[in-house]
């Protein structure tokens, strides 16, 4: 299939700032920062403060005030604006999820996408726009890929060059009258520590924004409600040559109470939208103790306990069924609806709004059938919605992103910067 004509920017300043964003998007995603679950030292990985001096060189080189990058692996910086204008804060997060290797990543940019399959280079892996509707909007556009090894990382370095773009931008252009910019990369968003450690009151921001969404033009102002469980049962183990009578296999009692859940219901692969679910993601254990890890999501906050409960309720059906075994339940609450604060400033959605407008893009409110380090910083005291970056297929092999609409990404975040001047004035 031929190369078709490349799409346009949607605005003159979109196509200013595309070589800009893509160039730093390149450089980033090469960097191998995937965080780790189950660790308790800030970042969780090394590897991320690979990026994180590069960012904190990059933001110096730039000429932002304040830069550092803390001890948990926090970069700041700060850029002056007009007075009357409170502090905007934009927050990416560096890591990469561990769900598909990082190690490696090599960006391939397909120019004027022909609207056909993209067949990438290794593994078998390809993008088919039968299976990905998404990728059919995007004839055009030049689109970025991996080799098919591993994922790209557009979550959340896309987030991340946009901020970068448009700082650089808006420091370079003096004459803009824009509010005072707080920048913050976060670590280990993607194992749901990106915000535990954020300095609020050195990151001196009112309102924020966290850029880690996918389609243009969408702003997501409400996420689920999150809690992990742990299910821990502890049977009895004994020589299997003579455990008649004496063995209690937890293995079986775990897989009896993971067969006990609804099979057309309260699952990730049978759920959308605002629909909860009940998610048993890992079992690990043996005949003496095997422990199942649940994570349990629901935007409404009474019906995640519902979902709790229905955990509680089976756990309780193993020791009625078995006396032998014992059961303990952890509960850890992970984030909460960002709706819940976001919905009392609606300010920070209205600006967002602007700003989105002003590139010639009509706003779509969408949910997130996840969460954002927005969300815990929202009910920290400080209302961050989460806005697009042009990224989608996340945590895949099949991950891509759109240099049209990262760089209108950018182009929103300057005008958002102007959009909180004026509005204050």
């Amino acid at each position: 299939m031929a190369t078709s004509r490349r799409a346009e920017f949607v605005t003159p300043l979109a196509a200013e700032l595309a070589s800009d964003l893509l160039s730093r998007f390149l450089r980033y995603a090469r960097i191998d920062t995937q965080s780790e679950a189950g660790v308790d030292t800030s970042p969780s990985t090394e590897k991320q403060l690979d990026l994180a001096r590069l960012l904190r060189d990059e933001l110096e080189e730039i000429g932002l005030d304040d830069v550092k990058l803390d001890e948990f692996g926090y970069v700041y910086g700060s850029l002056p604006g007009s007075a009357s204008a409170p502090p905007v804060g934009l927050i990416a997060h560096v890591d990469t999820s561990p769900d598909v290797t990082g190690t490696g990543v090599d960006p391939i940019v397909h120019e004027g996408y022909d609207g056909g399959r993209i067949e990438l280079p290794k593994e078998g892996v390809f993008l088919d726009p039968e299976e990905l509707p998404l990728l059919q909007k995007k004839i055009g556009h030049d689109i970025v890929t991996t080799d098919g090894s591993t994922l790209l990382g557009a979550d959340d370095k896309a987030g991340v060059a946009e901020i970068m773009a448009a700082v650089a931008y808006l420091k370079e252009h003096p004459e803009l009258e824009h509010a005072p910019i707080r920048v913050c990369f976060t670590v280990d968003e993607e194992v749901a520590g990106g915000a535990d450690h954020l300095d609020l009151e050195a990151f001196g921001a009112r309102y924020a924004y966290t850029l880690d969404g996918a389609e243009i033009g969408e702003i997501e102002a409400e996420t689920f409600n999150a809690t992990k469980v742990l299910v821990a049962i502890r049977g009895r183990s004994t020589h299997p040559g003579t455990a008649k009578g004496q063995l209690v296999n937890a293995v079986k009692l775990a897989a009896d109470f993971v067969a006990a859940l609804p099979r057309d219901a309260l699952s990730p692969e049978t759920t959308e939208e605002r629909e909860g679910f009940v998610h048993p993601h890992k079992i690990i254990g043996g005949a003496e103790e095997t422990c199942v890890e649940f994570i349990v999501r629901d935007h409404d906050a009474a019906k995640l306990e519902e979902h709790l409960g229905l955990i509680r309720t089976l756990a309780g059906e193993i020791g009625e069924r078995e006396p032998r075994a014992a059961v303990q339940i952890t509960e850890e609450e992970q984030y909460r609806n960002m709706g819940e604060v976001i919905d009392k400033h609606p300010e920070v959605i209205e600006a967002a709004e602007e700003a989105v407008r002003r590139i010639g893009v009509e706003p779509v409110h969408t949910i997130i059938r996840g969460g954002t380090d927005g969300a815990r910083l929202s009910h920290r005291g400080l209302p961050t919605p989460n806005l697009f970056t042009g990224g989608s297929e996340y945590h895949s092999r099949r991950e891509w992103a759109s240099v049209q609409d990262m760089a209108a990404a950018a182009a929103m975040l300057v005008e958002l910067a102007q959009v909180w001047a004026e509005r204050s004035k």
